[in-house]
């Protein structure tokens, strides 16, 4: 596959690689391969939607949305104005299994598990809330507002 040189000077650059380092980033085939479809991927945007809440202390609610670029960037801008950080880090394994099944070719909205809950436990099990968030990928053109960094 080819790959616009333009895409390869935005990634050297974005990432601060030495052209040593650019030439071992474009050896590894994987990689000129997720490069190929960059483009597509940062036109889509990734939604956790709260699908269960109760006892947040940060206020999420059913139907609360977060919105990431396909990059995994929150994009915060279309965002409730508190997001509870405790509850992002358990959506980090499901973006990245959305980029990589976009990346396989794969629709990243059949993934069977695409649910996780934030580190709270609840307060039946000692904790003081529970919410749980759904995963699913839209168009970007769906969304008002733009991603934080623009992608190639």
């Amino acid at each position: 596959m080819t790959i616009d040189e333009s895409k390869w000077h935005f990634l050297k650059n974005l990432l601060g690689y030495s052209d040593n380092e650019m030439r071992l980033f474009k050896e590894n085939p994987r990689n000129s391969d997720v490069v190929s479809m960059m483009s597509a991927l940062a036109g889509k945007t990734i939604i956790a939607q709260v699908v269960e809440s109760h006892g947040c202390y940060i206020g999420h609610k059913i139907g609360d949305r977060l919105y990431f670029d396909g990059g995994g960037n929150l994009i915060t801008s279309l965002c409730p104005k508190r997001v509870c950080t405790l509850a992002l880090g358990p959506m980090v394994p499901l973006i990245f299994a959305v980029q990589e099944l976009f990346y396989a070719g794969a629709d990243p909205d059949q993934m069977r598990f695409n649910r996780v809950g934030c580190p709270d436990v609840g307060i039946a099990c000692g904790g003081w809330g529970h919410v749980v968030f759904e995963l699913k990928v839209r168009d970007r053109h769906q969304h008002s507002g733009n991603a934080t960094r623009q992608q190639p």
